[in-house]
């Protein structure tokens, strides 16, 4: 299972980072807390859309744009078999990348032992790192149109 509010809080951080902003400057022109805005980003607090509509004014983008990456991201992750399947005897190994229906298979999976599943679809890639045997941290990538990657 892959939580709505972790994908949502990872698109709005490389947004962020992307333009090179800092939280502080981020949640004055947005009108929220820093530390509720780094919540949000974290994927530890449930953002309300007024809320998102803010920040992402702030970040100079279209609430429409956050949510289609948010869209494009889910939908990846959830063609990804066993996604949050604990490793049996506590260690992380290495899943064969998973190839849903219209979805190409990763150009290169990182060579990281604790990477279960790499799935891409040329613009979105998407990766889940087990950290624990009950904890997977699922990091997504957007290539943009003029050719710079953002990372969630």
């Amino acid at each position: 299972m892959v939580l709505l509010r972790r994908v949502i809080g990872d698109a709005l951080r490389a947004r962020r980072q992307g333009q090179h902003r800092t939280l502080r400057e981020v949640s004055t022109a947005a009108n929220v807390s820093l530390g509720y805005l780094s919540e949000i980003e974290r994927g530890q607090k449930e953002a309300s859309s007024e809320l998102l509509a803010a920040i992402c004014d702030a970040l100079g983008a279209r609430l429409s744009e956050l949510l289609r990456e948010v869209s494009s991201t889910l939908e990846l992750a959830e063609g990804m078999q066993g996604v949050l399947v604990p490793v049996e005897g506590g260690e992380a190994t290495s899943v064969a990348p998973v190839q849903p229906a219209a979805v190409a298979p990763a150009q290169a999976a990182p060579a990281d032992a604790a990477v279960r599943q790499v799935a891409t679809d040329g613009t979105v890639s998407v990766s889940v790192h087990q950290e624990t045997p009950l904890k997977a941290t699922l990091r997504a990538t957007r290539k943009r149109e003029r050719g710079v990657i953002y990372a969630a």
